[in-house]
């Protein structure tokens, strides 16, 4: 054999081996788990921090990739708007889900962002009559499903439905919610005719009942809660059957089983069926990468009556980061630690309670904005003489009853002046927006963007109001005293700042400052997974995670 003969063979070999060397598919976790926290302050991952364990939010922030400047880029900041824009790297203006509930300028039909009537319930009542026919985009768990020919599962669980089918996508195996009647996790046809069977036996075990039980008091010691304000405080909403807002509250011997929901318990129970779910359905353990997408919904619930600065809120957080530990550990143990890719946010924040800040010098104040409808029309009705203008306020937007204007011939542009007009000198209002001409409005970034980036004609309102900082639209009198709780929906801080971490395969271990947004999300699990971004994703790869 000549030279020249020899190095064909030699780089014939190296050819070979190289091929050899090449995996089939594009490398990629077994599981990868999507968590969202429904209202989850990005300050609860520090302002709890010494108190957390080492297997939890700890474990991710340490070992893993914490993106410390999350923002959300669009109004009105609500759950199901959060979880959409998570799995679809895009904005309400291309994902059509604008709110948890809009009215159709179509038809004057008001819809509920997961409802579906062409359906039928699977395992419970009307609570099963819903799908994600209403999201006009893919999802990041579509996306993983056309890349491996629909053989890689992806399914959504959560207390809330929406929380679970918007997650999971339209091409989804399943997606799962909990009823309150029954107390026990269903479907609809959309996905499938029946429960399967790990389903049946797990809502057959009635752990609902189970947890329902055990009557919430704190996990330590109450006078260790030095993070929250007093137990028994007027800022704090008061359960039905409790005579005051103070532990221990008691769950024992409910009669309904929807009581879950506004206890930790529903965090436990929702991370149970997670669990049920993998094993049942062998995620993780298939030659495809699989996609679990779960929401734990109960800090909504929780932090909705009692507010982020209450005892509740410090021990939900803390009961979280063991239900955190507890499910890591079970990846760990049947997926593979390293094997998996878990990424953890929150579909919005919340605002302080308004009396709490008053008390503490800094201005803010909760007002009946849907109370203004009539307010609003008696002033309309001086100028043009018909009833009914206004249709609604929701989402902090003017819905216009547009067959009263085109019957009785009225100007539209000038109603939308004047209530324009109406609403500028209301007190607390910083600012009113028109959305049908949002290049004539003269309004700072990042607000600009966020009005723009959250409207969509055919399911918004023609106004935007945007209140000062901490104002937001709540029930109660001029009074804060008589507002508990808290809400969100506004473009501040405190309810569009949110965590953003990562761990697992593929994550590197740090932190960024970096501004990152809700929408890169997607883009970067798409990177990580090597498939194309949802359809109508806008959000960017987080360059620092991919090196």
């Amino acid at each position: 054999m000549n030279l020249k003969q020899l190095l064909s063979l030699c780089c014939c070999i190296l050819f070979i081996n190289q091929a050899k060397a090449q995996p089939s598919t594009p490398a990629r976790p077994k599981l990868v788990v999507g968590i969202v926290i429904d209202q989850m302050r990005w300050d609860y991952l520090y302002r709890f921090y010494d108190k957390y364990g080492n297997d939890g939010f700890k474990r991710m922030m340490n070992e893993g990739f914490n993106c410390q400047n999350t923002m959300i880029p669009y109004l009105p900041t609500f759950t199901g708007p959060g979880h959409t824009c998570i799995y679809t790297g895009s904005v309400p203006a291309f994902h059509g889900i604008v709110a948890n509930e809009w009215i159709d300028n179509r038809t004057g039909k008001e819809w509920y962002c997961a409802e579906d009537t062409t359906v039928i319930s699977v395992g419970g009542g009307k609570a099963g009559l819903m799908s994600p026919r209403n999201m006009l985009a893919t999802t990041i768990t579509d996306e993983l499903r056309l890349a491996t020919n629909f053989q890689s599962k992806t399914i959504g669980i959560a207390l809330k439905d929406r929380g679970s089918i918007l997650p999971a996508g339209h091409s989804a195996n399943a997606a799962y919610w909990f009823d309150d009647e029954s107390g026990s996790f269903i479907t609809s046809s959309f996905y499938e005719n029946s429960l399967p069977q790990w389903l049946q036996q797990f809502n057959a075990r009635k752990v609902t009942d189970s947890l329902l039980k055990q009557n919430w008091n704190t996990l330590y010691d109450i006078h260790t809660y030095t993070e929250s304000t007093a137990d028994n405080s007027a800022y704090e909403g008061v359960t039905r059957g409790e005579q005051a807002p103070v532990f221990q509250h008691i769950t024992a011997g409910a009669t309904y089983a929807g009581a879950v929901r506004a206890t930790p318990m529903g965090n436990t129970l929702t991370r149970m069926m997670a669990q049920a779910c993998i094993d049942g359905e062998q995620m993780g353990r298939h030659k495809n990468c699989d996609f679990l997408a779960v929401s734990f919904s109960s800090t909504d619930y929780i932090g909705h009556q009692y507010g982020p600065n209450s005892i509740e809120i410090e021990d939900t957080y803390l009961r979280l980061d063991k239900e955190l530990a507890t499910f890591f550990a079970y990846l760990d143990k049947t997926v593979g630690k390293g094997a998996y890719t878990v990424f953890l946010s929150a579909d919005h924040g919340a605002a302080h309670n308004p009396a709490f800040l008053n008390d503490n010098r800094i201005p803010a104040k909760a007002i009946p904005l849907e109370g203004a409808v009539e307010k609003l029309n008696q002033f309309l009705q001086s100028r043009y003489g018909n009833s009914g203008i206004v249709k609604s306020l929701m989402n902090y937007q003017v819905y216009l009853n547009d067959n009263i204007i085109n019957t009785s011939k009225l100007d539209r542009q000038t109603i939308k002046e004047d209530i324009m007009n109406w609403f500028k000198v209301q007190d607390g209002v910083t600012a009113v927006l028109d959305l049908e001409n949002t290049g004539g409005n003269v309004t700072p970034e990042p607000l600009q963007s966020m009005v723009t980036n959250g409207y969509y004609a055919n399911r918004c309102g023609v106004i935007q109001i945007i209140l000062n900082p901490g104002w937001y639209s709540g029930h109660g009198s001029g009074d804060n005293s008589t507002v508990t709780g808290t809400t969100h929906g506004s473009w501040n801080p405190y309810d569009a700042h949110i965590p953003l971490l990562w761990y697992g395969w593929g994550i590197p271990k740090g932190e960024t400052f970096k501004t990152t947004y809700m929408t890169d999300i997607a883009a970067t699990l798409a990177a990580l997974l090597h498939i194309q971004v949802p359809n109508a994703c806008i959000g960017k790869v987080i360059e620092e995670i991919k090196k």
